[in-house]
């Protein structure tokens, strides 16, 4: 009997421990993004918008001024990004907006820098300038094949180097 006790205090204390690893994790988190009608919306055309999510944070100076409010496919196979921006944050007309990735692996934000034109954005326009996100696994790849190509040249080289030091050895 002991041991069946035993068995449940510990299924019991690992479910709470599992309960409370998550609700750290949530509390990080905002669960819903505050929305004011004054808010107003942005649009921007990517290439690729790859694993950001509706909702995710858009920032500026590091500071939460709007969240993703989604995607869609456009006329031209281009990522149409929408985003809904804090009505207190007014933004140049040559501003620009960046998919971001939080740390190597983390999620993904944007991230909004003001640009120097006296004209603000209106409410429903296009960001003209974008950049898109790294995808880390195309990182990764370039790296590994300068690497290869770094490796391969100096085989190469010490290779060279042997043939013209039998192929003088043979000219005595």
């Amino acid at each position: 009997m002991t041991h069946n006790v035993w068995e449940a205090l510990v299924g019991v204390l690992t479910l709470l421990g599992v309960g409370l690893v998550l609700a750290y994790i949530a509390g990080g988190k905002q669960v819903a993004a505050t929305v004011t009608e004054s808010d107003y919306t942005l649009n921007a055309i990517f290439n690729r918008v790859d694993g950001l999510l509706p909702g995710a944070e858009v920032r500026m100076g590091g500071i939460q001024v709007g969240t993703v409010e989604g995607y869609k496919l456009g006329q031209d196979y281009r990522a149409v990004l929408t985003v809904r921006v804090n009505s207190s944050v007014k933004l140049p007309l040559d501003s620009s907006i960046a998919i971001h990735t939080d740390g190597l692996f983390g999620a993904k934000f944007v991230v909004l820098e003001a640009g120097g034109d006296e004209e603000n954005l209106s409410p429903g326009s296009e960001v003209e300038y974008t950049q898109d996100p790294v995808i880390i696994s195309d990182l990764l790849e370039l790296i590994i094949s300068q690497g290869r190509a770094a490796q391969e040249k100096r085989f190469e080289e010490k290779n060279a180097k042997k043939t013209n030091a039998t192929g003088t050895q043979g000219v005595k």
